[in-house]
């Protein structure tokens, strides 16, 4: 491993729009191995194993990442995996008591992604953070989808007034290009440095042409404030989506999850929204929901095009 010029600039670049306590950066090569970085961070910090994670939530496919995916359907497959891993429900106070001083870690997506958009109260998350505080367990936000102001903010968390103690991202984090990240402070990420020699290593996590594709996207989407549009562009969308058949609308930002009444129904509405141009699928744990997730770039008529098709589809 060398440190190149672009990973600098751009770990820089990030550290100034984190809170203090996130201030050292962890370059990778996708969002699955971020998460396996934190969890053998988070086992070094507290020398404890088990790990907490919540169901239907979906943090990649790699071994770690997939011992705390939020379904059995898909865990199954592939056991033995990781042990030590309890799934609670999401948003639930009650469930909160599972964390103990022997948990390692949360591990939590600030919204759930693959659930259909599901964003959890202010109250809950603010007492997830106590909860781990509380227990000396380390807080682990997977904002690999929500980060880069798809709700509406820079961050995911800055909706429920608390901060991580590690914060994983990738896709948009590339800039269209493969890049992963883990963040925490310099002092928690020190202690993969020794014992053993070189922690974590990585070959081509935070290759300098990917850092530089990053830095510049995030350069154009601070000084263009595309997220300051993102809530107007939100609102429209939910005033062009009305039908009957659809059940619900759930919605955070510049994403959004229309449910319908069956996967059939969905499925049928996809296809012809791609046949007409609209690309679009279902979630992984919402099958009867249609997913929205458009480039903060969207224009408010490209909005009501895709909306005018997804609604003629119905």
């Amino acid at each position: 491993e060398f440190v190149e010029t672009p990973q600098v600039q751009y770990a820089k670049l990030l550290a100034q729009y984190l809170p203090s306590n996130l201030d050292s950066v962890y370059f990778t090569n996708s969002g699955a191995e971020a998460v396996e970085g934190a969890m053998k961070l988070a086992k070094r910090l507290t020398n404890r194993t088990n790990i907490v994670a919540f169901n239907h939530s979906y943090h990649g496919s790699t071994q770690g990442a997939l011992s705390i995916i939020g379904s059995e359907y898909w865990r199954n497959a592939f056991r033995p995996l990781l042990p030590g891993i309890d799934h609670l429900e999401y948003g639930s106070f009650p469930a909160l008591e599972v964390i103990s001083e022997n948990t390692a870690c949360v591990i939590a997506e600030t919204v759930q992604a693959e659930a259909g958009v599901i964003s959890p109260s202010k109250e809950w998350m603010q007492a997830l953070r106590q909860r781990c505080d509380e227990t000396g367990t380390l807080l682990v936000l997977d904002e690999i989808q929500t980060g880069f102001g798809r709700t509406g903010t820079l961050w995911g968390f800055e909706n429920f007034g608390i901060v991580p103690d590690i914060m994983l991202l990738g896709k948009a984090l590339g800039g269209g290009m493969p890049l992963g990240a883990f963040i925490s402070s310099r002092e928690r990420m020190i202690s993969l440095a020794d014992a053993p020699v070189l922690g974590h290593i990585t070959t081509f996590g935070g290759h300098p042409v990917s850092c530089a594709a990053g830095l510049a996207a995030l350069r154009v989407l601070l000084q263009e404030d595309m997220i300051g549009q993102v809530k107007e562009k939100e609102a429209l969308f939910r005033a062009q989506l009305v039908h009957p058949a659809i059940k619900s609308l759930r919605s955070c930002g510049l994403w959004l999850s229309v449910q319908f009444d069956s996967f059939e129904t969905n499925k049928r509405v996809i296809d012809k929204c791609i046949e007409r141009g609209v690309l679009t699928d279902w979630f992984l744990f919402a099958a009867d929901s249609l997913r929205i997730s458009p480039p903060l770039v969207i224009s408010e008529e490209e909005i009501k095009t895709a909306c005018e098709v997804i609604i003629s589809s119905i």
